[in-house]
């Protein structure tokens, strides 16, 4: 028998408080990155770019996109990173607390653990000793003033092909040589590592840095699948669903108070499709990619969160040129109250607000 019986009603309050994304907003963006351990860098700006529509579904109105800025490139309280799970398309890139540095190091310094990339980099020796000398000597720098002195170009069937010194920096920040020093626009620019990290950052053993790390995702989720969190927590079942689960123990038993968010498409609390739809009863997906006429929400519709539960989607475009949040559809998955369209056309108003927009639609 599982350790604990959950009910899908606690189940998705224990998410959403672990998400911060009940009546208790943070105030603190660095603070809210340590909870939720890294906010997803995506250039679409449909709305918003994701990771400051990830931290004004949390702080509110109060967060300002230079806050982000400030904290990278001045601060140093937060870091750029880019997971090294995917050799065959670009990684995801994120933003992580620099307190969390040291439980990366181990694994950077493993080096890459595809063969293909792996390869390239040890028939590349000369090309990858050209562009540190060159960030030594000149950096920070823009990937378009590196040299490319290649040996082996990259060969890919996607827009990687050829990139040569942009797959090298991004391997070599993979490894923790590299690392990004800034941005020019939205360009990053690139420095040697020990540049840009604080000194004294202790490296955590990589088997126990993973254990942690294991711990904090939890944390960060309140509930999850085995397969994202290995075995930190505790073993759980959910009423309705016949999946394991894992869930943190110091998150039950809590109080709850709602409210009412309107998410990004990469937002972590609907991240995971299996668990948004055993947990949460939702279904969603990112239409961006799909031609618009195979659209079924739109091509950056937002998942609309009323108090426990994910009530919709909407459908809606910045336009910035005419001043103005372009509200195409509220898709309503239940029924909404007087109240909850109330909800969310207030939430509706801040976002525009925020954007320094006018509603329309």
């Amino acid at each position: 028998m599982p350790a604990v019986q959950l009910g899908r009603e606690e189940a998705r309050r224990i998410a959403i408080r672990a998400q911060r994304l009940d009546a208790e907003r943070p105030d603190d963006l660095v603070g809210l990155v340590e909870r939720l351990t890294f906010l997803q860098l995506d250039p679409t700006a449909a709305i918003a770019p994701s990771a400051d529509l990830i931290a004004w579904s949390r702080i509110g109105s109060t967060y300002r996109p230079t806050q982000l800025q400030q904290a990278i490139e001045v601060d140093h309280t937060l870091w750029e990173h880019k997971a090294q799970d995917e050799s065959k398309s670009p990684p995801i890139a994120m933003v992580r607390p620099i307190s969390d540095l040291g439980l990366h190091l181990a694994e950077m310094a493993a080096g890459v653990r595809f063969e293909r990339p792996r390869q390239w980099l040890e028939a590349n020796e000369s090309f990858r000793q050209d562009v540190l000398a060159r960030l030594r000597d000149a950096g920070p720098l823009l990937s378009r003033d590196v040299p490319d002195t290649s040996t082996v170009p990259w060969v890919s069937t996607g827009w990687t092909h050829n990139q040569n010194v942009t797959r090298m920096l991004e391997f070599l920040v993979a490894r923790g040589e590299v690392a990004t020093a800034g941005r020019i626009g939205r360009q990053r620019t690139f420095d040697l590592a020990e540049r840009v990290y604080p000194a004294g950052i202790e490296t955590v053993p990589l088997e126990e840095a993973r254990r942690i790390r294991d711990q904090r995702r939890l944390t960060s989720l309140g509930i999850s699948r085995p397969v994202m969190v290995g075995d930190a927590g505790v073993t759980a079942a959910v009423e309705g669903s016949g999946l394991e689960w894992r869930v943190d123990p110091d998150a039950l038993d809590q109080p709850f108070t709602g409210r009412t968010a309107l998410l990004s498409p990469f937002d972590r609390l609907i991240h995971d499709r299996i668990r948004a739809r055993e947990i949460f009863e939702y279904e969603y997906l990112l239409e961006m990619y799909k031609p618009a006429a195979k659209r079924r929400w739109g091509y950056f519709a937002l998942p609309i969160l009323h108090d426990d539960r994910l009530v919709g989607k909407l459908d809606a475009i910045a336009d910035r040129k005419a001043g103005i949040l372009r509200i195409t559809a509220i898709h309503e998955d239940v029924p909404f109250s007087r109240a909850m369209t109330a909800d969310v056309r207030r939430e509706i108003e801040a976002l525009a607000g925020w954007l320094g927009l006018e509603v329309a639609g």
